[in-house]
Formats: C-alpha cells, sequence, structure tokens
C-alpha cells in the first residue's frame, strides 16, 4: 500500500532504482542510511544524472515486523517485508544494501550476488578475511557492481585534512596520531549506546574488527599504504547488561591501541576505546605533524598550525607553564558546502551503478579493512610487529 498521498512531479519523471535495504532497523541502519541519506534523496524528488534524475525506491526488510512498519510510516517508504528470499527475487530492486550485523552479513550478501543483485554494505565485511575474499570473487564472478561503506573519507574535518596533504602544506609528513573513543555505559543504571552483540566475540563483535576496518581505508585515504601493525588490544569492561537488563560476559575486545608503519616512513598511532571519557576536541580526532607544520582534524573540524607560527616551549616542571597551547591554532573556513557522509558515498554508488561512474570502494576494499583487523589480532595474541601482505585474488 502505497502511504504517500500522491507523487510529485519530478519524482514521476526519474528514473526509479529499487534497494533492499536489509537489517535498517538497527541505529546506523535507520539514522544513517535510511533517514540521512536515501530518506533525504527521496525528499528531494531524486539524484541528478547526467541525463535526468534517480529516484531510489527502497524496500525495507528485516526481523521486526513492527519496527519495519513503523520505519516505512516514518519516511514514506511504500514497500516492507521479513522475507528476504522473496525480496531477492523480485526483478524491481536491482541493489542490496547491508546493515545488519557482522556474524550474519557473509549469508545474506552471497544470497544477493547469487540473485544477481549490485552490493552495497556496510563493513566489516565478514569476520574473516577468507570469506571477505570470498564476497569479492563471487561478485567478480558474477559480474555485478560492489561497494563497501567507508563514510569517514567523507566527514569534513578529514576532507579539510586532504585539501591540507595534497596542497603541501604539512611538507613531509612525519608522524600521524589518532584518538577514537567514548564511554559506552555498561547497561546497568544507564542504557548502552551501543548493541550489545559488539561486545561478543561469538556473535561477530570485536572493537578490533569493526574499527581496524575504518582505519584501513582512513590511513590509505589519507597518507598510504599500512605496511606493518603493532596491537594491543583488551577487554576492558568483562560484564555488562544487555537490552533486556540481562547480565552478559562481555568476550569481545573493546579497546585497542596500536601503531602502523606507513609509506615514506609515516607512524600513525591509534588508540581507541569504548571505555574512554572525552576530554580532546572531538570523538575522533587526527593530529598530523609534518617538518613545515601539524593540523589537528575532528570530524568536522580541523585546526591548524604552521612552522612560522609554532611557539618555543622551554622545559622547566618548577613554574606555571606561560604558553597557551591551544591559542596558537588556527581553524581551517568551512569553504565547501558539505553533505552527510553516508549520503555522499551512497550517491556516488547510486551513480556507479546507473551511469558507470568509478567508485574504488569495492569489496576488496572491504577485504583489506577485514584483513587489517585480523593481522592486528594476530600481532597482539603473538606480542609481535606483523607485515600486512598484498591481497592475492
Amino acid at each position: 500500500m502505497d502511504i504517500r498521498a500522491s507523487k510529485s512531479e519530478s519524482e514521476k519523471a526519474a528514473r526509479r532504482i529499487g534497494i533492499v535495504m536489509f537489517g535498517v532497523t538497527g541505529r546506523m541502519g535507520t539514522n544513517q542510511h535510511l533517514e540521512r541519506s536515501i530518506a533525504e534523496i527521496r525528499s528531494e524528488g531524486g539524484l541528478r544524472l547526467d541525463d535526468g534524475r534517480l529516484f531510489p525506491d527502497p524496500i525495507l526488510v528485516g526481523r521486526n515486523e513492527e519496527k519495519l512498519r513503523e520505519l516505512a510510516a516514518k519516511y514514506g517508504v511504500e514497500r516492507w517485508s521479513t522475507d528476504l528470499d522473496s525480496t531477492l527475487s523480485d526483478p524491481r530492486y536491482e541493489i542490496f544494501f547491508d546493515a545488519s550485523a557482522t556474524n550474519v552479513r557473509v549469508g545474506a550478501v552471497k544470497r544477493a550476488i547469487a540473485a544477481g543483485k549490485h552490493i552495497y554494505c556496510e563493513k566489516p565485511t565478514a569476520t574473516n578475511l577468507a570469506d571477505a575474499l570470498e564476497l569479492y570473487r563471487l561478485a567478480r564472478a558474477k559480474g555485478v557492481k560492489h561497494g563497501v561503506v567507508q563514510d569517514k573519507l567523507w566527514l569534513p574535518g578529514l576532507r579539510k585534512l586532504k585539501r591540507l596533504i595534497d596542497s603541501g602544506f604539512f611538507g613531509r609528513i612525519l608522524a600521524v596520531k589518532g584518538e577514537f573513543g567514548y564511554w559506552v555505559f555498561e547497561g546497568d543504571w544507564q542504557p548502552a549506546q551501543r548493541p550489545s552483540w559488539n561486545y561478543r566475540k561469538e556473535d561477530g563483535g570485536s572493537y578490533i574488527l569493526d574499527m581496524f576496518a575504518h582505519w584501513r581505508y582512513v590511513l590509505e585515504g589519507l597518507f598510504g599504504a599500512v605496511k606493518a601493525v603493532s596491537c594491543r588490544g583488551a577487554t576492558h569492561i568483562p560484564n555488562r547488561v544487555d537490552e533486556h537488563g540481562k547480565p552478559y560476559a562481555a568476550t569481545a575486545d573493546d579497546a585497542a591501541y596500536a601503531t602502523f608503519e606507513l609509506d615514506r616512513n609515516i607512524i600513525a598511532h591509534v588508540n581507541g576505546s569504548w571505555c574512554t571519557r572525552v576530554r580532546r576536541d572531538d570523538l575522533l580526532t587526527f593530529q598530523v605533524d609534518g617538518t613545515l607544520g601539524s593540523a589537528v582534524a575532528g570530524l568536522r573540524r580541523c585546526y591548524i598550525q604552521p612552522r612560522a607560527a609554532t611557539p618555543k616551549p622551554v622545559w622547566n616542571p618548577d613554574i606555571p607553564q606561560t604558553i597557551d597551547f591551544f591559542a596558537g591554532w588556527q581553524e581551517i573556513p568551512d569553504n565547501d558546502p558539505y553533505e552527510n557522509a553516508f549520503r555522499a558515498q551512497w550517491e556516488l554508488f547510486l551513480r556507479h551503478v546507473a551511469q558507470g561512474e568509478p567508485f574504488p570502494w569495492d569489496l576488496l576494499a572491504g577485504a583489506k579493512g577485514v584483513q587489517l583487523a585480523e593481522l592486528g589480532q594476530r600481532s597482539w595474541a603473538e606480542r609481535r610487529w606483523v607485515d600486512i601482505p598484498e591481497l592475492k585474488v
């Protein structure tokens, strides 16, 4: 049943593209992919192409009938279903999007590839490298287009950082320091901000598996190829309380402290934890130090300090510090409009499917993220540096 009263003239004129949106009842699926990406594109009458407009026509698929019905009504989506196989067999839908829990992703994506759907999915694409590579090989053999969400590349703060790099602002880049995380409540006296499966290894949970997929594409998208990793993970909070008030053992790591060797002898150190309280500019910050200047980028803002404006501190712990180290930084202005990072990549993938524009963030890129997580876990287990070999596909 069509819950909208009427269709706009622009929508009627647009080319329709069907999307199976699987697992969008979760936090990220609802907020970022449905509300701030697909629903926004639809509200504007579709995505502008070279020869007209493309109008996304999703069907929401999941297990919870009540949630699906509520989401469909809220966002003006005409169809929803709890039967994945029937939607995959429907020729009206060209694209399969997966935002489900990590441990069910491989099975769902395989079924979608077999049905001939183009694939767009969240990361990590699998819980192990063998499965991640299999998805890439299956998609390539089937001849379908495929992509993986790598949203942080479109964050305003990191886009400003990329512009600084491309302009030569840093000179020779020496090191990168990343700080990520926040306190995820244990679930006893305040509800947790993340689902409980994130903390159960048997359900696909793991900080390293989740976040190293991000660090791979961020580091390589900005600074250069990752050559080696040294990682120490931890499960700082061993017991938590789930969404139903039931205590459970946290079997997955909830933090990791890692050093990465990159191209051109750049050293990147990234601390990440769901058990840390924030006293920095943002939930995620990257400081980049170079011979000609430094920068600190968060999710949206970016600050710089060039060589000529660098203060000259002198170590003397016996007197109060006279330099205000925060005062000597200049904020990069918002010279460009920045749309939602998830939407930005959705638009690129839709153009990739509709008119063949390049889209390098494919299932092989997703497999590289899983590879880094797997080798980070090996480094932790074996207490040593681990080299990152080139993937053989």
